[in-house]
């Protein structure tokens, strides 16, 4: 088993992950078996706490793990399902070596960084190799270098070097300043010094740059870093991020690390994903929809919802680009709902959770649901849907969310009376089934009757007002295989009229999209 750490250097948000994703990629498509895995330095013990305006987006696992959205990136490019093993944090390391202190487990010695965290740390990424049975292990360190949070998992896998095959690879930034018209080093150097000072040789450098990588800057890099010069790498800005692949494979960086790993090179097979990064970068459509949300100031916050209209586009050959509709602004008079959704062609309510903001958003679903444009719901949104259809086609003009408002006379959405205790006891995390209406368009979409998609929510559809509320047109086509959780709502009339309590923008990818997008850019496309 060959291991390969990924570091980042200068600043956040380089693009690790997708270097990581894109990677994994090359070696799965040369036959190889692979483990991503990305370790982050925060004490949380997942993301699920945090507010995704500082954190972006919490991706949910099918194993309920709530983690970062690189891991929304690992599946997206290898199809390969993560689970909690493959997100180790700060958080959940100490927690390991405090609970087996607490159980004597280290025989009375006195618990220190090294070797016992450093140590467990090992053991976790080998663990994750050996279940997965990969012949590569790719591990993204999160953070920068010198962060003091990642500095002694950094540690760990220099000793990791010690007894395997470890190859390092510093993703840095290159910057071009406009005022002096070239590429400049020093960052990186200076980057690569402090990973040296930690004992850590990079073997490959990965230079992110606006413009493909200078050869003199190579021939800079490789002689103050102390690098081979074929092992600077140009990891150059692209149209999507569905080309990385083919820019590091323009730069033989996967046939490299094999060949440093002693390790056959295989043959490349990637049509299928060129044929649809060409639908991405070179679509015969475009259109405008609107995503309907509180948390519009981070566009992260919706990452794996961009990505899902970027999937069903693709094979639609459909471009589809984003108005964000702060939906507070609507709610607070700022602007009207006509305005707010001008130009666009559909509308999405994503998920969420709080009151703020929820007037607007349910302005915007009455507001699609009477103008026949195309409306998909996703957990929050699924629940706005009825509630608004609640309080202007049932006779209920309080209905509300018991999140909302918790004294609502009519509480069409609450928390299920004996499916939980506190808030934390009442999460549905991870996939669930459902058993979908035979006949109806989610059915038609998904191909099939019974599907499973992921959850991230508390509050359910009230088991007394379904009968009321599909007196009317609206109907709950799927439902959870007892009966009790309502999952899928449609009014079939409607041009495109679909919510759900899942998060399906969790299981998308660009070679197979999530059909609730596919159905939903196809309606919105539909001249």
């Amino acid at each position: 088993m060959k291991f390969i750490v990924v570091t980042g250097g200068v600043l956040s948000g380089l693009g690790k992950g997708v270097v990581t994703s894109s990677l994994a990629k090359l070696f799965m498509a040369r036959g190889y078996r692979v483990a991503p895995i990305k370790f982050d330095g925060y004490l949380n013990v997942d993301a699920g706490t945090m507010n995704p305006i500082r954190h972006g987006e919490v991706f949910v696992l099918d194993d309920g793990t709530e983690c970062d959205m690189d891991l929304g990136n690992y599946e997206r490019f290898t199809g390969i399902k993560m689970s909690r093993p493959n997100n180790p944090t700060g958080g959940k390391i100490f927690e390991l070596v405090l609970n087996k202190e607490r159980k004597g487990e280290y025989l009375g010695v006195d618990v220190q960084f090294i070797p016992h965290v450093t140590g467990e740390i090992k053991e976790w990424v080998t663990n994750v190799g050996n279940k997965a049975n990969a012949d590569i292990v790719l591990i993204e360190v999160g953070g920068t270098v010198g962060d003091i949070e990642n500095a002694y998992f950094i540690e760990a896998m220099r000793q990791l070097k010690r007894s395997e095959d470890v190859l390092f690879l510093h993703v840095t930034l290159v910057p071009k300043l406009a005022v002096v018209g070239e590429q400049k080093t020093k960052p990186t150097q200076q980057s690569v010094k402090e990973l040296q000072r930690m004992g850590v040789q990079p073997d490959f450098i990965l230079c992110r740059c606006d413009d493909p990588l200078d050869s003199k800057v190579r021939d800079k890099l490789a002689l103050f870093c102390n690098v081979p010069l074929d092992h600077i790498i140009s990891d150059h800005d692209c149209e999507s991020i569905y080309q990385v692949p083919f820019v590091l494979e323009g730069e033989n960086l996967a046939d490299k690390i094999l060949e440093e790993f002693g390790l056959g090179k295989g043959h490349l097979t990637l049509l299928e994903w060129e044929n649809l990064v060409s639908s991405v970068v070179n679509p015969e459509k475009e259109i405008t929809v609107g995503i309907t949300g509180k948390y519009t100031a981070l566009k992260d916050s919706y990452v794996s919802i961009m990505e899902s209209l970027l999937h069903a586009g693709a094979h639609l050959k459909t471009k589809v680009h984003l108005k964000w509709v702060e939906t507070t602004d609507i709610e607070e008079g700022r602007v009207s709902v006509e305005d707010a959704l001008k130009g666009v062609k559909g509308i999405i309510v994503p998920g969420g959770f709080g009151s703020r903001g929820t007037e607007g958003k349910i302005a915007c679903v009455k507001y699609a649901r009477e103008n026949n444009m195309p409306y998909l719901g996703l957990c929050y949104g699924f629940q706005m849907a009825v509630i608004e259809y609640a309080r202007n086609k049932c006779g209920l003009p309080e209905a509300n969310s018991t999140e909302i408002s918790p004294n609502t006379p009519h509480p069409v959405i609450s928390i299920i009376p004996g499916k939980g205790g506190d808030l934390g006891g009442t999460m549905r995390l991870g996939a669930y089934d459902a058993k979908l209406s035979p006949g109806s368009r989610v059915a038609k979409l998904y191909g099939h009757d019974l599907v499973s998609e992921r959850h991230r929510h508390r509050y359910e559809v009230n088991p007394d007002y379904i009968e009321r509320v599909e007196a009317g047109e609206l109907k709950f086509s799927g439902r959870s295989p007892d009966g009790v959780f309502m999952e899928f709502l449609e009014i079939p009339s409607h041009k495109f009229f679909i919510g759900t309590q899942a998060h399906p923008e969790f299981k998308s990818a660009l070679e197979k999209p999530a059909p609730l997008f596919y159905g939903f850019v196809e309606a919105c496309a539909c001249d």
